[in-house]
């Protein structure tokens, strides 16, 4: 809602245009942003129009036909003044919002229906000193202080907290009285504002109410039971809990009677295991698990017998077969009768010497 107050603003049209500058093109090593034209000083060759050079235009320019306000709908404000309106009837809600309101008898704070015919500010000053709300005006006096940034040279040099809200039924003077007292603000309760019941978008304001205007509001907003006899096709929103207090209904005698007895010492957290790793953590997600595991165990040891029985062949045939080549060779060692027995007698001292050469190297290995 506050953006509806804003004032369209644009920058000129030709701010940062108004040079005559070219792009050199490609091929010169420099940039291809529009340079100025012409020589003999320094603006020359100075790049110009973008946004990053100086003297350039701004990025986006602002433009006057940009949509400033913001359209809300009209169920949604009516609520927003209701939540308003209940916020500031809670003291906690007000101080917090930084109220003094610590010696204010009570809240919301409601007075008779004189403080409309008050036409005079000293009579505004007596009457807010009688009901002990110039704590607030003392806190808004002093929190006055300059404005940071551009706008103290724009007519709002001063800034400082809000004050107390007046409420009132029929303007027979108090808002001439009231308006010139720091901090205070006055509305009257048949076009009660959004932005200064909850000014910056925070609950909680306080507001001095005149009787009138208070026993108008039924009337204004409805109640549980009855319509709105101004708002039309608008209901009053109804809280979800007859009672709000959670503290007090869990620690109720009803709730804690039925409630189980807190138990000593705490829970030790459970450590997740993998369970493609953890054989434990598998059982839980499928048991199963252990018969397959049992067959596979089983064709495992199946194969590891198969492969045993394979290599005792494998030794006994290679066994079987030294013993045929030794067999083979003894035939033909020499005998007496051989022909040219003498030759192959030498033949097989030759070879009896390069055998034991070759197991005698092969021992030292």
């Amino acid at each position: 809602m506050r953006k509806n107050k804003r004032q369209a603003w644009a920058v000129n049209a030709k701010a940062g245009m108004q040079q005559s500058a070219i792009s050199w093109g490609t091929g010169r090593a420099v940039s291809r942003i529009p340079r100025i034209c012409g020589g003999g000083t320094h603006r020359s060759g100075q790049g110009a129009f973008g946004n990053m050079c100086r003297g350039g235009r701004m990025f986006a320019p602002n433009k006057t036909w940009r949509k400033w306000t913001a359209k809300t709908n009209n169920n949604e404000r009516r609520v927003a003044v209701c939540s308003a309106l209940s916020a500031s009837s809670v003291p906690a809600l007000l101080m917090a919002r930084g109220h003094r309101v610590s010696n204010v008898n009570e809240v919301p704070l409601v007075v008779a229906n004189d403080i409309e015919s008050i036409q005079k500010t000293k009579d505004a000053l007596a009457l807010l000193k009688n009901i002990k709300a110039m704590d607030d005006i003392e806190h808004v006096k002093d929190s006055k202080k300059i404005r940071r940034g551009k706008g103290k040279m724009r007519n709002r040099r001063y800034v400082q907290r809000k004050g107390p809200l007046v409420v009132y039924n029929s303007n027979n003077g108090c808002e001439q009285a009231f308006r010139n007292i720091p901090g205070v603000e006055v509305a009257c309760v048949d076009r009660l504002n959004l932005l200064k019941l909850a000014p910056g978008g925070h609950l909680g304001r306080f507001v001095i109410w005149s009787q009138a205007a208070f026993e108008k509001l039924d009337s204004i907003f409805g109640t549980k039971d009855t319509q709105s006899e101004v708002k039309k096709t608008f209901t009053l929103p109804r809280s979800m809990m007859a009672n709000a207090d959670l503290s007090r209904i869990i620690n109720s005698d009803e709730v804690q009677s039925k409630v189980l007895v807190a138990k000593v010492g705490f829970a030790k957290p459970s450590r997740k295991r993998n369970p493609l790793r953890n054989l434990g953590s598998m059982l839980k997600l499928n048991p199963y698990i252990a018969e397959v595991r049992r067959a596979e165990m089983a064709r495992e040891g199946k194969k590891k017998a198969a492969l045993k029985a394979k290599k005792e062949i494998t030794k006994k045939a290679r066994v079987a077969k030294l013993v045929n080549r030794a067999k083979f060779t003894e035939t033909l060692r020499a005998t007496p009768e051989t022909p040219a027995s003498a030759f192959l007698d030498s033949y097989n001292k030759v070879r009896d010497t390069n055998v034991e050469q070759v197991a005698k190297a092969k021992a030292k290995k």
